[in-house]
């Protein structure tokens, strides 16, 4: 039960990081140049990170099902902490 979930998560956590990279307001918050990802290449990407869960709940795997999505949920807030702006005035 763990090796399918946690194949799941890898499978899903590089378009959760992609869409992380790409992401339009992050890119304009750290002012950077360039416009990110466009709208179809996030739907794709977003589309892309639940098959592996759809396929979880589709294969009667409960458990499999939340672990992937509660794991879906840490990578998504980790990706944000790791590619987050760096404010000068900010205190930690």
């Amino acid at each position: 039960m763990t090796l399918p979930t946690l194949a799941a998560l890898l499978l899903s956590a590089i378009p959760i990081i992609l869409l992380c990279m790409g992401d339009p307001k992050r890119l304009r918050a750290a002012d950077r140049k360039g416009s990110g990802m466009t709208p179809s290449r996030r739907r794709t990407l977003a589309a892309l990170a639940c098959v592996p869960g759809i396929a979880c709940a589709i294969g009667g795997d409960a458990a499999a099902f939340f672990m992937w999505l509660g794991g879906c949920a840490m990578v998504g807030w980790a990706a944000t902490f790791c590619f987050r702006t760096r404010d000068p005035d900010s205190v930690s």
